[in-house]
């Protein structure tokens, strides 16, 4: 089924990117990013990130007048174990990605990573209220002209990243594939293909881009200090929605996160259900 008509946001609905708790009972977000400014979720409110279709895309960029802020576009329809693929097309700098099993209310689910930025990750996983791991099989930078311009991506030195290449992030995922074959197919400045296989109550979740395979995570057995999967089943239940993000500039990466003036862009965004499980609401 096709989830975009190529025309209007049918289907969807836009949200703020205002944070919740860590995972299912635990602290808020606010209670361990302390130099959040104190009106943050008002402001995060009233200038939320803009989306529209443009040359049968969905594009998706921060308030002009007030950037800073993120937000998502969700779908109405809640769905459980299927198979997504789109094509996606990022500036640099854009942090973006694709929730599955999102829940409708909050911010919580699972997140496939496209973190087109310094020290990103394009095809792995961070679980939004669901933990806060971070599992990735590599991180990534741009190469630079002599006029210091983004020309293509390149894996980064684990030694150097603004955002700490840890051992314990790989090894959360099940599988990972080979960056050197990501790098031969990824086309910077170009539409990129990204599929999603997401399978399970607790899902074993899978990613592909231009049809080389990136990782791998079960979130049934997954062990992390802050993970508790059957807590996390509980809360979203085996079937969620399927969200684009555009990220908010944090304190931490400012501008770094997302480039002012920059979109993400997405479209021919197909899915096809693997089971009766998670039918549409």
């Amino acid at each position: 089924m096709e989830l975009f008509d190529g025309k209007t946001l049918n289907g969807w609905y836009a949200v703020p990117r205002t944070y919740d708790t860590m995972w299912p009972g635990g602290p808020a977000i606010r209670d361990l990013v302390p130099d959040l400014a104190a009106d943050y979720e008002e402001q995060a409110a009233k200038h939320p990130a803009h989306w529209e279709v443009v040359d049968g895309a969905i594009e998706g960029f921060q308030d002009p007048a007030f950037p800073g802020y993120g937000g998502y576009l969700v779908t109405e329809q809640s769905f459980g174990d299927f198979e997504l693929v789109l094509e996606l097309k990022p500036d640099w700098p854009a942090d973006t990605g694709v929730m599955v099993r999102r829940r409708p209310d909050n911010w919580a689910g699972f997140q496939v990573l496209v973190d087109h930025r310094k020290s990103g990750s394009i095809g792995g996983f961070f679980g939004n209220g669901t933990g806060g791991f971070h599992a990735v099989p590599y991180v990534l930078d741009a190469e630079l002209d002599a006029n210091g311009n983004p020309t293509g991506l390149r894996i980064e030195d684990p030694a150097t990243t603004s955002e700490p290449m840890t051992p314990d992030k790989p090894a959360l995922l099940t599988r990972r594939g080979d960056p050197q074959e990501f790098l031969a197919r990824w086309r910077f400045g170009d539409w990129n293909s990204l599929r999603i296989r997401c399978v399970g109550a607790k899902p074993t979740i899978t990613t592909w881009v231009n049809d080389v395979f990136v990782a791998e995570i079960d979130l049934a057995t997954m062990q992390h200090p802050q993970y508790d999967a059957d807590a996390v089943a509980r809360d979203l239940g085996p079937a969620g929605h399927i969200a684009l993000e555009v990220h908010d500039n944090d304190p931490r990466f400012g501008d770094a996160r997302w480039g002012r003036g920059a979109r993400c862009r997405w479209r021919n965004l197909a899915l096809t259900p693997l089971s009766s499980q998670g039918d549409s609401e």
